[in-house]
């Protein structure tokens, strides 16, 4: 499956109106809260653990790509802590933590999510899925059609290429408080 997204980042302001539109005109589908792990490979290697499961996963291409091959396998979410091990095991080293708040609404045929990630700032990102090549294009083209209608504009790749290298850099000075009182110490280090 070929997972087409397109992001920005957005102010509080921001935020709460797209929220205010997204529960009058959208479906709600989940609020949930996520630890993202990703690991230092040679392909966008990740677990993550929210209420519902764990999931391992691998994306193809480069992060902040529009369009990437996605794989997933998910896992009860109390498997988080031991797919960590074992990648750890596997010599795996854990690159960064992402902690956020991700609202998931339905708008129009498309996924729109409404992040609040710990440290690095609210996005919005809409996300829908090709099956093959030709609908790459017109799925990109129709997710920034949806973004005007929500009338934010679309953050350049290289302002979320420089924000992602400064919170790589900076993510255990931003988070260790946070990650300890989540009882997660094994994340730093």
């Amino acid at each position: 499956m070929i997972e087409v997204e397109i992001r920005s980042f957005i102010d509080e302001k921001m935020y709460e109106r797209l929220h205010k539109f997204l529960k009058e005109k959208a479906k709600f589908l989940d609020e949930t809260f996520q630890i993202t792990v990703y690991f230092n490979a040679k392909i966008d290697l990740r677990i993550q653990q929210s209420k519902n499961y764990s999931k391992l996963w691998v994306k193809g291409g480069k992060i902040h790509d529009t369009f990437r091959e996605e794989i997933e396998v998910k896992f009860k979410s109390e498997d988080f802590l031991n797919l960590i091990k074992i990648l750890r095991m596997l010599n795996f080293p854990i690159r960064m933590v992402w902690l956020r708040k991700r609202l998931e609404f339905e708008w129009n045929g498309i996924k729109v999510y409404l992040d609040d990630t710990e440290g690095y700032g609210k996005i919005v990102e809409l996300e829908c899925y090709a099956e093959n090549k030709e609908e790459i294009k017109k799925s990109e083209e129709l997710l920034k059609e949806r973004l005007k209608q929500l009338n934010v504009e679309l953050t350049p790749r290289e302002e979320f290429e420089k924000k992602f290298k400064w919170y790589e850099k900076n993510w255990k000075d931003l988070m260790s408080k946070r990650i300890k009182e989540l009882g997660l110490n094994e994340l730093l280090g």
